[in-house]
């Protein structure tokens, strides 16, 4: 596959910070090292498509308060490549903003827009998907999105509904889909795992600039109006005054309730890459390796004794013992030292409200 018209767009916008007290709403997740490895969650999103999509190619659509972070993690990625959203306005003007910009440059581009904030633990099967994904979408009217195949009846991720009975002529691995769920109970999440057409929705989505663009034109006109009239300044010294002055005029509205649930060409790739959007220190202890006791631990010195189910995440290159624990987080960062009982980790805002 010829990749030169292949782009990657990085959503970073979020402010989550459920990852307290290593994650702030002026720093959130996506820009710190979650896993202990070295790289940031944004950094290990650009590095999974090294070969798919080229390095001139990589777009980052952030919040303006979080371009100097993006650079600096991300120096080689072009300054006109990161776009400063003045204001939140969730993830359909946010993919409407790049797709026009990059229309402009490139008409025969091909899309794969991503979240920043995501893990992958089999990279090779990922990008082997996300390779046939873009063949697909190439020169094709498809709006497609990955499913990710569930491991366990998990309320926390919206589902896809898919029709398995016939694949796509151009792509034996890819799906209809019949409809969206939104999040479900414990019952529903059950019932979906029993069937076998129902998937994670990762956020995931690959297309060609013509079609999403085409696509915002005919089921969300107002925001098509806003790009589509500021043209002539893509690529210029007014393009972001415009932007601020424009971008807060678009609906607050996710790309799923904007396009995907209206339009009728949407498959679905089902797949299974060791998939995570790492929303809880839950989540991580589900997705990294534990000890024999089930604890998750990721810091240079840590020496746990009588303790089982916990997640230690210290980098800080002190010497940490932990002794009695069972099912608790221990995190720190800087001055901050967080010791919480895992099922209460929701109340994790506030105490990082304090």
């Amino acid at each position: 596959m010829n990749i030169k018209n292949n782009h990657l767009v990085i959503m970073a916008g979020g402010v989550g910070s459920r990852f307290w007290p290593m994650s702030t709403p002026d720093y959130p997740k996506q820009f710190i090292d979650v896993l202990g490895c070295g790289r940031t969650l944004i950094q290990l999103t650009a590095d999974r498509f090294r070969g798919i999509c080229p390095p001139e190619n990589v777009w980052v659509v952030t919040s303006a308060q979080y371009a100097d972070t993006v650079k600096e993690q991300l120096p080689d990625i072009a300054d006109d490549h990161i776009l400063r959203e003045p204001c939140r306005r969730n993830t359909a003007p946010c993919i409407a903003y790049v797709s026009w910009k990059i229309k402009a440059r490139n008409p025969r581009a091909n899309m794969v827009v991503t979240p920043s904030d995501h893990i992958v633990m089999d990279t090779t099967e990922f990008q082997r998907v996300i390779a046939s994904a873009m063949k697909f979408t190439a020169n094709s009217d498809a709006i497609l999105t990955l499913g990710m195949k569930p491991t366990r009846p998990e309320t926390g991720y919206g589902y896809i509904e898919a029709d398995l009975s016939v694949p796509s002529t151009a792509n034996k691995e890819v799906f209809r889909v019949y409809s969206f769920k939104e999040k479900p109970d414990v019952e529903t999440a059950r019932r979906y795992i029993r069937d076998d057409n129902y998937f994670w929705n990762a956020g995931i989505f690959v297309w060609n600039v013509n079609t999403v663009v085409n696509a915002l034109r005919v089921y969300q006109p107002a925001i098509a109006k806003v790009f589509e009239k500021l043209l002539p300044y893509y690529y210029t010294e007014q393009e972001q005054e415009l932007i601020d002055r424009h971008f807060p005029l678009c609906e607050n509205i996710s790309v799923d309730y904007a396009i995907m649930e209206k339009a009728d060409e949407i498959f679905v790739f089902p797949a299974s890459f060791g998939w995570s959007d790492l929303g809880t220190w839950g989540s991580l202890h589900d997705n990294l390796l534990k000890d024999a006791h089930n604890n998750m631990l990721i810091g240079q010195d840590i020496k746990l004794y009588e303790t089982r189910n916990c997640v230690i995440h210290t980098t800080q290159e002190k010497k940490v013992v932990v002794q009695g624990l069972d099912g608790y987080i221990v995190a720190e960062k800087e001055n901050t030292l967080l010791i919480c009982r895992l099922s209460e980790e929701q109340r994790i805002k506030e105490f990082s409200a304090d």
